[in-house]
């Protein structure tokens, strides 16, 4: 595993995050660019291993603090351990970024129940609750951002990712609630929407040769984004510049959301 280096920046100096699914492909990014803004983060995982790498590798590159931490998104119990183990640490908790799941390429007349609640949990139940556990704190305080990752599937749905798009549609619909209902609580709850930034998994299961194709011409950019190209609009939601910024879907996609012909 590998995580890009990002050039140091001080925007969110003294803050601390929470970044769940934080030993994945765009997370663990997400979690060094918050270090590299001046962040302490704790980097949650239900895979402890890949959350341990990850703040290693931030605790030996950056000079902010990070911890590491087992947690199930899915589980409200091991959610509220990380916001009290976090609070222990800190003293605080500024941000949430929630970008914990999973993804299917089952076919639809295949996919059963087992691996419908599978997907649709690891993506909108764990963002859900991840919301009520860190947003109760934030609401409490009066004061938070969280980060909710949508996807470019959301709207129109991604062909072959039923369950993901599903789920993805559902993350932006709860976002833009929370940021109704919490608003005058001074919590800023906004999404960001990422185009096409391909996992390894991505490849073998999903993007064969005549896809790819499809996704590049439809594309302005002409190619699949990297993690690094997340950082600068993560950072810009979490600072104090977008105070005013709240219910909103922030794309990075290389434009392919604007395409037609």
């Amino acid at each position: 595993m590998t995580i890009l280096e990002l050039e140091e920046s001080k925007s969110l100096e003294g803050k601390v995050a929470i970044v769940s699914g934080g030993g994945g492909h765009i997370c663990s990014t997400l979690a060094l660019g918050l270090a590299k803004a001046g962040c302490n983060v704790v980097v949650t995982d239900i895979r402890k291993e890949k959350a341990d790498f990850v703040a290693k590798y931030i605790c030996e590159k950056t000079q902010a603090k990070a911890i590491s931490l087992e947690v199930d998104a899915k589980n409200k119990k091991s959610l509220f351990m990380s916001l009290d183990e976090a609070l222990s640490q800190f003293g605080d908790v500024d941000i949430c970024i929630n970008g914990a799941g999973t993804n299917s390429a089952v076919p639809f007349f295949e996919i059963d129940l087992e691996n419908y609640y599978e997907v649709l949990d690891s993506q909108l139940t764990s963002t859900f609750l991840c919301c009520q556990v860190y947003g109760s704190y934030f609401v409490e305080k009066k004061k938070g951002c969280i980060v909710n990752i949508s996807s470019a599937s959301a709207s129109p749905p991604l062909s072959k990712a039923f369950i993901y798009s599903a789920a993805k549609a559902g993350i932006v619909s709860l976002t833009q609630n929370l940021a109704r209902e919490w608003a005058k609580s001074g919590v800023l709850v906004n999404a960001i929407r990422p185009g096409f930034f391909p996992t390894e998994w991505n490849r073998k299961n999903f993007i064969t040769e005549e896809r790819e194709k499809a996704i590049l011409n439809h594309t302005p950019a002409g190619r699949f984004g990297d993690p690094s190209e997340l950082v600068g609009a993560v950072n810009y939601l979490c600072s104090d510049t977008a105070c005013f910024t709240t219910g909103i879907e922030l794309t990075v996609d290389g434009g392919f959301g604007c395409m037609t012909i």
